[in-house]
């Protein structure tokens, strides 16, 4: 997706630690066209498998799913990273390791609105470890339903992400590809795949 290429370029900074600052794209602010073509992108690629839901985590992913649901035609669920008081009680949990949280979260998803005979698609920010989809796909799995693909916005190739998804034998699909970033570099970042 080349307008994410292009804004990631002009808007992306390398912090100390190796974290990559897009807050200006998708995880503070939203620009509302680039992402409606993010959802418009992945449904493309993953209509041909018929998902009745997708489903992603809160924060970050919520808009790049929304509007992949939202041209899917299909509902879109978010994992919580707090149990609410009003949440039912047999939830599917999982613990995925945040390193811009500092930590290890929980997530939650209530049974009420994933379950067998629901065919998911998980949609979410970034693919760097693969640790937050994999907790995703563990929900998914508990639940009943059948995880059809990952689709990320930004993937930061040099972390192996992708590798260490292989088992799950679905197709990954990124809308952007960091190759490699550095404070002294900055950032070389192509189209996904």
């Amino acid at each position: 997706m080349q307008s994410l290429v292009e804004a990631i370029r002009r808007e992306g900074k390398v912090l100390p630690g190796g974290f990559l600052k897009v807050d200006g794209l998708v995880n503070h602010q939203l620009l509302p066209a680039l992402t409606r073509e993010m959802g418009e992108t992945f449904a493309r690629h993953f209509a041909p498998l018929s998902p009745t839901k997708v489903l992603t985590i809160e924060v970050s992913g919520i808009a790049p799913a929304i509007m992949t649901a939202a041209e899917l035609g299909v509902p879109m669920v978010y994992a919580r990273k707090k149990k609410p008081l009003t949440m039912s009680e047999q939830v599917y949990t999982a613990q995925s390791v945040s390193r811009t949280k500092g930590g290890a979260v929980d997530l939650f998803v209530s049974s009420e609105y994933l379950g067998p005979g629901d065919r998911v698609v998980v949609i979410d920010d970034f693919l760097a470890s693969g640790g937050t989809l994999r907790s995703l796909s563990h929900i998914i799995a508990d639940s009943g339903a059948t995880l059809l693909g990952l689709g990320c916005v930004i993937e930061k190739e040099f972390e192996r992400g992708r590798t260490h998804l292989a088992d799950l034998n679905v197709p990954i699909h990124t809308l952007a590809n960091i190759v490699r970033m550095s404070e002294a570099e900055g950032i070389v970042v192509q189209a996904g795949r």
